[in-house]
């Protein structure tokens, strides 16, 4: 990742207009992960073309011309939109200065929003060798190029320090047994992240607004794992037992907490200091909250998190 660059949050906001805590990257980490990424892409097309020309050798100018058009089309301009969709916006270059492309609401992008930013790639960056994206980016308030705007995507900073993610108490006993055998593995982060947040924001909301977003996002949650929300639980409350959940695991694996200790009833207090969590990264799924609370008062922690009912 390229120094530098500033460390505020700003621009990305949800539908209900809650900023998300997403870092736009920079000028200069973007270009450090476009020229990978053209390296890379340039390279493979070079070594294709070299295979098509010898392959090639007996057809006349016309068809060598089409193929090579094809190949063109194909390579610098498919495999980028290829990559970004298949990998949700994140390319070699951006893995390695740690970017990601994601939706102007913090969620991850798909086929139609490659396309765009892949189409207006050719212009911005081929055809005029970065200057028109160099400009835009410049000129934008979040660094995006043309083709971010027109596809509503935004290349943000991945790593999201734990520091920033809100403390969270451990639920009452029933529900955490509820939540307990939960399957999170078909989770994706974009929605872990923004359950994070949900969390870390909710006393600044109206009680309207976070009660459709729990709602919402309890909901989404439920369909991942393929079992309800349990009848008469609060989304809000549902939220943060399933976050606790998923932090005792990721603490668990870490080995953090003593499996005798992990398995039963987590005291109060914090656990330690955790590593720098990644984000939206798939590699390493980022941690969903700090260090648990002090003492239990009905089921919650004193000192942690208690969602709105």
């Amino acid at each position: 990742m390229a120094g530098g660059e500033a460390e505020t949050v700003s621009g990305p906001v949800t539908g209900e207009a809650v900023a998300l805590e997403l870092r736009p990257a920079k000028l200069l980490s973007r270009g450090a992960a476009v020229l990978i990424d053209l390296a890379v892409t340039w390279l493979v097309f070079l070594l294709v073309m070299v295979g098509v020309l010898v392959t090639t050798a007996s057809l006349d100018e016309a068809a060598v011309a089409a193929v090579s058009v094809a190949v063109f089309l194909l390579v610098p301009v498919g495999g980028p939109i290829a990559v970004e969709t298949l990998s949700h916006g994140r390319s070699l270059g951006k893995w390695a200065c740690g970017l990601r492309v994601v939706r102007e609401d913090g969620g991850p992008i798909r086929f139609r929003h490659a396309l765009v930013r892949g189409a207006m790639a050719v212009v911005e960056i081929l055809l005029t060798v970065g200057v028109v994206a160099c400009v835009a980016s410049l000129v934008s308030e979040r660094g995006r190029r043309v083709g971010g705007v027109f596809a509503g995507t935004l290349v943000v900073r991945e790593r999201i320090p734990v520091a920033r993610a809100p403390e969270l108490a451990a639920p009452e006993p029933w529900l955490a047994q509820q939540v307990n055998g939960l399957d999170l593995s078909s989770v994706p982060d974009s929605l872990w992240l923004a359950v994070r947040q949900y969390l870390g924001r909710v006393r600044q909301l109206d009680a309207q607004v976070a009660a459709g977003m729990a709602g919402r996002l309890a909901e989404e949650l439920a369909v991942r794992t393929g079992v309800p929300v349990p009848a008469g639980v609060p989304a809000g409350s549902y939220l943060a037992a399933v976050a606790y959940e998923r932090r005792e695991r990721e603490r668990r694996k870490a080995g953090a907490l003593p499996r005798d200790v992990a398995e039963g009833e987590v005291p109060g207090g914090g656990a330690g200091a955790v590593p720098e969590a990644r984000g939206v990264g798939e590699e390493i799924s980022p941690a969903v909250g700090g260090g648990g609370g002090e003492g239990r008062s009905g089921g919650q922690a004193g000192t942690g998190f208690v969602p709105p009912v």
